[in-house]
């Protein structure tokens, strides 16, 4: 089947090879030189980035330098691209090939966020942004998100993920439930979390008293929200973390944001 591939010319192999995956072009690539230069063309790699990637990365809070569309490609699949005046990040997944979205703090409607009683923003070193919120003290969370279905990958069932971390100080947030929603169109997902902190200080999010945090790559922690499924028509995500019904005061938790990825 090589043999016969290599017969055709560069272009049309690069046709085919553009058809598979990014995982695949890499792989034929090492079959021979001339498979190389056909699966390293920007012909095979521009059909593997999303069809708005200028509009994208024109919006980048700094220059985006890449030597060919395959470069391009690894940036936007390794590392988030900070976009928007820095209030979201871009990136490409690398098992789906599907575009994913993070909101920042600053991007959220969280109540009460400019009164600096309740509130407070701050550096942190770790974070991809250049703030995050922490909680003071206040008897009324409420973090709200929203973004563009336009702005994804369609036929795509998406996760959506609040990221955080709670501070050595953190109380009340376990007392009572904390709410969790997404809605699209006529799409509902709920359910109900309890933020604790867990024991020798690992900090941890319960349902039902079964684990359901993730510890990502970059250390913080994240739960999911709810999901969805985008089919391609334009509709407003809407997403909600919220604890309004106790009167008791909470604080301690620190929000990076709220991301938008495929579910594998």
């Amino acid at each position: 089947m090589y043999e016969s591939m290599e017969a055709l010319p560069e272009e049309c192999m690069s046709h085919v090879i553009s058809l598979t995956s990014p995982i695949d072009a890499c792989r034929s690539s090492l079959v021979s030189t001339i498979f190389r230069d056909a699966a390293d063309s920007d012909l095979v790699w521009k059909n593997f980035l999303p069809s708005d990637y200028l509009e994208v990365i024109s919006r980048s809070v700094s220059p985006v330098k890449f030597s060919s569309k395959k470069d391009l490609y690894r940036k936007l699949s390794s590392a988030p691209l900070l976009i928007d005046g820095g209030k979201k990040t871009f990136s490409i997944d690398k098992r789906t090939n599907n575009k994913c979205y993070m909101l920042s703090a600053r991007e959220l409607s969280i109540t009460w966020a400019s009164n600096s009683l309740y509130w407070c923003w701050k550096r942190l070193l770790h974070s991809r942004f250049s703030e995050a919120a922490e909680l003071i003290m206040v008897c009324w969370l409420e973090i709200h998100g929203k973004i563009n279905t336009k702005l994804l990958s369609p036929n795509t069932t998406y996760g959506v993920y609040l990221v955080i971390q709670l501070a050595d100080r953190a109380f009340g947030l376990g007392d009572l439930p904390s709410e969790v929603s997404v809605e699209v169109g006529n799409q509902k997902t709920r359910g109900t979390i309890y933020v604790k902190h867990g024991v020798q200080g690992l900090n941890v999010l319960r349902k039902r008293e079964e684990p359901i945090v993730s510890i990502r790559g970059d250390g913080w922690l994240e739960v999911e929200l709810g999901d969805f499924y985008n089919d391609g028509s334009e509709k407003e995500v809407k997403t909600w973390f919220r604890e309004v019904k106790g009167e008791h005061l909470k604080g301690g938790l620190i929000v990076e944001g709220i991301e938008i990825r495929p579910k594998h």
